[in-house]
């Protein structure tokens, strides 16, 4: 007998929609204002970072998280490049997938950065890098006061369309790496106007950290995010 198949399957979803966040914002007076980079594999996540850490080294008390499911390639990519003293750069190995621990269980994160907090008093800013993830990873308000996603040109000028709560939700969306999309037949006037139309007012910054290194437009966007000094 053949079975009644009478339901019926959702074809559109919400691209806003993701797992519901289980933390509660931390109140911010007393502790290191948190901005979180999250995106794909490849997106260029680590190198931005690198490019806000040389910026704002003598700028701001900062410190860094890196996420990776087995190694700590991110951080030891940090290390090298010298971009921070080392011990302003901790490593969390999630074993499992990255929005896990951004979002679901963030104990790891926030265990480093607070031994980060200890080590540095008066530490003013901690960026925290997500492992490669998909379009539905984004950091739990609990972990990140502010979240920047990253994806590149070379994931093809469909992926701001396609939307995810990365992409729609965050607070700023970066598109990387646009000095390759000659190279890729990727179409910027697309992509901008598929993430304009996606994240409605939410900022978007397209960029090339070949042409820029300092990623300044990033960098003025998290210098509007911090706190005012007092003093």
């Amino acid at each position: 007998m053949q079975a009644d198949h009478t339901h019926t399957h959702p074809v559109n979803f919400d691209p806003t929609w993701s797992e519901p966040d289980h933390h509660e914002a931390a109140p911010q007076p007393g502790r290191a204002y948190r901005i979180g980079i999250g995106g794909p594999v490849g997106s260029g996540k680590t190198a931005l970072t690198a490019a806000l850490c040389r910026v704002f080294q003598g700028e701001v008390n900062l410190a860094v998280v890196t996420n990776d499911i087995y190694t700590t390639e991110d951080a030891d990519f940090l290390r090298r490049a010298g971009v921070l003293d080392t011990d302003r750069i901790e490593a969390v190995q999630t074993g499992c997938c990255p929005h896990t621990a951004i979002r679901d269980d963030i104990t790891a994160n926030l265990d480093a950065v607070e031994t980060l907090e200890e080590r540095h008093p008066g530490l003013e800013l901690v960026i925290i890098e997500s492992g490669g993830d998909n379009l539905t990873a984004v950091f739990s308000r609990g972990l990140v006061d502010r979240q920047v996603f990253v994806v590149d040109v070379a994931g093809g000028d469909k992926v701001p369309r396609k939307g995810g709560p990365g992409v729609t939700t965050a607070d700023l969306l970066v598109i990387n790496k646009i000095d390759l999309a000659p190279l890729v037949g990727a179409d910027l006037e697309v992509m901008a106007g598929d993430a304009a139309r996606m994240r409605g007012d939410l900022p978007v910054i397209a960029q090339s950290l070949t042409e820029t290194p300092g990623a300044p437009a990033v960098a003025d966007w998290v210098r509007a995010q911090l706190p005012v000094r007092s003093g």
